[in-house]
């Protein structure tokens, strides 16, 4: 589906740049396969850019990039229309940073996919506390008819229940390896109280004047 959308926009948009970002490069590549593909049913021979290895280029002058999972390669783009940041949960935080301010002018779109990796990172601040701007979609496993009951039933007695949550349900659950879990801190936690500040000062045997002498 996502690679209908960044397809659909390159082809009713002329001259616009999408950017598909993921964990590795063969990610980013596996979806501008498929993307490829949807071109060929739209009749667009798929082509490079000529610039940039993994990318499409259309005949409106719109392209799609695919981009590794490191902001350092990730560099050099702007105005751009779409950015679609696959597993995100295992992406970057400083590549997220690194990308949104892309879509400042051109008030463009960002799609973030991933299942959850724990309550951590920019793709879980962005579901539990994003705010309204975001539309946020959950589909877990047991709502896929492609998949079989059999084969949920399985992953859940082998796999563990915690894991199962994740993977298949699409629950942030904390890894265990917190003092306390995150729901409870986050509960605790009120921006209407004022922090009390402790104001001290330190006197060291500088801050004296020596002692005159005695006689």
């Amino acid at each position: 589906m996502a690679a209908a959308k960044a397809i659909h926009r390159a082809y009713t948009s002329p001259g616009s740049l999408i950017l598909v970002a993921s964990p590795s490069d063969r990610q980013s590549s596996e979806f501008l396969r498929k993307a490829a593909e949807l071109m060929g049913r739209l009749g667009i021979a798929a082509r490079g850019d000529g610039d940039n290895a993994a990318s499409l280029l259309f005949p409106n002058k719109s392209r799609i990039v695919g981009l590794p999972g490191t902001e350092a390669t990730g560099r050099g783009f702007s105005n751009v229309s779409l950015i679609v940041i696959d597993e995100a949960s295992v992406v970057e935080d400083s590549l997220y940073k690194m990308l949104r301010p892309m879509l400042a002018t051109s008030r463009g779109d960002l799609w973030l996919m991933s299942t959850p990796r724990g309550k951590r990172g920019f793709f879980y601040m962005v579901w539990a506390h994003g705010g309204p701007n975001w539309l946020r979609l959950s589909v877990p496993a047991t709502e896929c008819p492609r998949i079989p009951k059999e084969h949920l039933e399985e992953a859940r007695e082998q796999e563990g229940m915690a894991w199962f949550r994740q993977e298949y349900m699409c629950e942030f659950v904390d890894d265990g390896n917190s003092t306390f879990d995150r729901d409870l801190v986050e509960r605790a936690l009120d921006d209407y109280v004022q922090p009390f500040v402790v104001k001290s000062r330190l006197t060291t045997w500088r801050d004296k004047e020596p002692a005159e002498p005695t006689r």
